[in-house]
């Protein structure tokens, strides 16, 4: 009976065709698939049938593809043809921290760990890609989406963007790193039209998606809203043709940003594979279904049809995304999913404990001393305000969120109950956002003035042991929130003055700052402690409560130059940001009319005439001192780092050479530490930044423990764009390594030489 068993499964098998044979090669099965497949189906499959579904081919026994947004969870499941959230009771999520607070963390286990979970519970929830990480660089602190991406740095975003990717598609859930390329403005974003060098898109808008690409293997790219050169990222050319699929070698699927396809032709030559969102009110639109006539659905084929456009670009859009199915929807081998599930709450837990940035504690104010406490006042509207929900596509339905007061108060009651916790609100922002159908609570009404919440904050804050004011952004329009960027640098709703009035009340006042980028603080010189806080997720409270006792030691470091006014950054130094206006020409207006072109007559010219030189690169070259430096954190011990080592005098461009150092935890209590490595070019024939960070380690060091750290670097850690020759340049010559624990203080130096 076995033997005769073991033949009919055989059988079985013989008689499957080759594409659902998973044990065949990918690129065997896509073939067998693109070969039964009519011209119907090969158009069914490259665009949207819902909001965020594509179809599959039920004739050939391939499911439909569903997306949902990240990065920061799983978003809720929202009605086919609607925004608004279904009302489903089992679509809610852990939410992760930022991923500003993930950069912070300079942590690529920690990296890997949130892909893991994230993918672990899109796959509980049926999700075969998350749109995410997202990886643009922060040249701007008013970008409404900062706090959706990695920081200013190209290397420290492409380090854990890789992790990350390899992690959540580890599950068999696509990763999809977006918004390429150069969306670093949300206000009139389709409008934007970038120029910039190639040595900047290069060096610094583009190592991050290229390292995703290469070395995390990613299964898709989201093109941004903006054009880059005239051309719109989502059908560019340069972009996704010559650079992403020809150069980089990528073999997965370019997707549209929700509406960011604009034309059909452009669409079907310039590397677009799959378009969502070109129509958002979908099923409404007149007697057929809206989908069908999507720039890549029925005007495509009836261009193919006309002979207009070529069969060959569609085979080449429908094997991708075939090759995705085989990833994800049709892959035996995918993870079991969990939703919720305690070891995703302890990774939100560790990843917002590990981005946590102490940016200045003098005295030692911090942590705070719990065993004689009687009274702690916890000050501002952070403290009470859900922020999972807001901020547009990364909004969030958490199946709970713990809020700043919250935490500490069960902290307190569990580990120092004589402490008793008040609450003042300080300052009263604006209504809570509501997304999707989801709420994220109404404030409690306020009737006092500004004056008299700031008097009634003063006069329980002299009778406080500790004031902890928890305040910064809050993911509204004009805060840290797709779509629009920050009108302003400095603080809303007038918490300066409460945080003055605070200071000269009590001493022991400690800022904690939530926001997703860096804010205006004129009172800085006066706060004995600062803690950057980020948006920590479902666990914010119990995270911040364990930093701020102590329990846990802080040890992340900013993914960006802190600077005290805003004419400091590069870009509005030059007065690049945001662009000027100006009016497209005839040949426009001959396009709009006899092709189905939504654009606009207006657009925006923003040249990035800083070229490389963003965040701390800015700050060398102009001698601009920051508020706090990139790569600056503090930590409730203290380190030392030395005895630098090289593992050569001479290195060869295409060896490698190894960097160490001793690392020792010279305080009282256990903490990690971030040695970072920078290089410096002594001599080149084009103008580089005095340094540029090429290596980081984080180590987690007992009290009076020592350990070596090594960072090795190869030939991509010495090379710059030549423009003259299109194409990487390592020039022979002298560099030095420049090591220590931010970018303003590397104490440490050695030269080597490169042959």
């Amino acid at each position: 009976m076995f033997v005769t068993l073991c033949l009919s499964v055989m059988q079985m098998k013989a008689q499957l065709p080759v594409y659902l044979d998973a044990t065949k090669p990918i690129e065997e099965r896509v073939e067998s698939a693109l070969k039964l497949m009519t011209l119907e189906e090969k158009i069914r499959i490259i665009h949207a049938q819902s909001k965020f579904s594509s179809a599959g081919v039920p004739r050939l026994g391939l499911p439909d593809f569903w997306t949902a947004d990240g990065p920061h969870g799983v978003r809720a499941n929202t009605m086919w043809d609607k925004w608004k959230q279904a009302g489903q009771t089992n679509d809610s999520c852990v939410a992760f921290p930022s991923l500003t607070c993930l950069a912070a963390s300079f942590d690529t286990a920690l990296a890997y760990r949130y892909g893991r979970a994230l993918g672990e519970e899109a796959r509980y929830r049926d999700k075969d890609m998350i749109l995410a990480p997202g990886v643009n660089i922060n040249r701007t602190p008013l970008n409404g989406r900062n706090f959706e991406y990695m920081g200013e740095d190209p290397f420290l975003a492409a380090r854990l963007a890789v992790p990350y990717i390899k992690a959540l598609q580890s599950t068999g859930v696509s990763a999809c790193v977006k918004h390429f390329a150069l969306n670093n403005d949300e206000e009139n974003r389709m409008k934007v039209n970038v120029q910039a060098s190639d040595r900047a898109l290069r060096e610094i808008y583009l190592p991050a998606f290229e390292a995703s690409v290469k070395e995390g293997g990613v299964w898709a790219v989201m093109g941004a809203y903006n054009l880059f050169r005239g051309q719109y990222c989502c059908h560019n050319d340069l972009l996704l043709n010559q650079i992403l699929k020809k150069e980089w070698g990528f073999d997965g699927v370019v997707v549209s940003d929700w509406g960011g396809c604009r034309d059909t032709k452009q669409a079907a030559l310039n590397g677009l594979d799959m378009e969502f969102g070109s129509f958002t009110d979908g099923l409404k639109k007149g007697k057929e279904n809206a989908y069908d006539v999507y720039y890549m659905a029925k005007p495509y084929r009836e261009a193919i049809c006309a002979g207009i456009l070529p069969q060959a670009s569609l085979d080449d859009k429908v094997r991708r995304v075939l090759r995705l199915f085989f990833r994800t929807t049709m892959n035996p081998n995918r993870a079991i999913g969990f939703l919720c599930s305690d070891d995703h709450y302890a990774a939100a837990r560790e990843i917002g404990a590990g981005g946590v940035v102490l940016l200045q504690n003098k005295g030692a104010l911090l942590p705070m001393r719990t065993e004689k406490m009687r009274k702690v006042l916890v000050v501002g509207e952070n403290a009470l305000r859900m922020m999972t929900v807001g901020g547009g596509s990364s909004s969030l339905k958490a199946q709970h969120e713990v809020s700043p007061l919250q935490g500490l108060q069960e902290w307190m009651a569990r580990h120092s109950p004589q402490t008793e916790i008040v609450y003042e609100r300080g300052y009263c922002g604006e209504s809570s956002p509501e997304q999707d159908g989801l709420s994220a609570g109404k404030m409690p009404e306020e009737k006092r003035t500004a004056e008299q919440m700031i008097a009634d904050a003063v006069a329980k804050a002299k009778e406080a042991d500790y004031v902890i004011f928890v305040g910064g952004l809050n993911k509204n329009d004009y805060q840290d929130c797709e779509g629009h960027d920050r009108k302003e640098y400095g603080l809303p709703y007038g918490q300066d003055a409460v945080v003055e009035a605070l200071l000269k009340a009590n001493a022991n006042t400690v800022v904690v700052n939530i926001s997703g980028t860096a804010v205006a603080m004129p009172w800085r010189a006066k706060a004995k402690a600062i803690l950057q806080a980020w948006y920590l997720g479902s666990e914010t409270g119990r995270v911040l409560a364990q930093v701020l006792t102590g329990e846990v030691n802080p040890s992340g470091k900013l993914p960006f130059t802190w600077m005290d006014k805003l004419e400091q950054y590069g870009a509005h130094a030059l007065e690049t940001y945001p662009g000027t206006w100006y009016e497209q020409d005839k040949v426009y207006d001959e396009l709009q009319k006899k092709q189905r072109y939504i654009g606009y007559k207006k657009l925006i010219k923003e040249e990035y005439t800083e070229g490389i030189y963003v965040g701390y690169r800015w700050a060398d070259k102009e001698k601009v001192k920051p508020a706090f430096a990139f790569g600056h954190g503090l930590s409730y011990t203290t380190f030392r780092i030395s005895n630098l080592r090289l593992s050569a005098p001479v290195m060869a461009k295409d060896g490698t050479l190894t960097v160490t150092v001793q690392v020792k935890n010279t305080g009282k209590v256990a903490g990690a530490e971030v040695v970072q490595l920078y290089l410096h070019d002594q001599e080149a024939s084009v103008d580089r930044p005095y340094k540029e960070l090429k290596g980081f380690a984080k180590v987690m060091l007992q009290p009076g423990e020592s350990k070596d750290v090594q960072i090795t670097i190869d030939g991509t850690a010495l090379r710059f764009w030549c423009e003259r020759t299109n194409g990487w340049v390592v020039e022979p010559g002298s560099f030095t390594a420049l090591v220590g624990n931010a970018a303003d203080n590397l104490p440490l130096k050695a030269s080597f030489v490169v042959q």
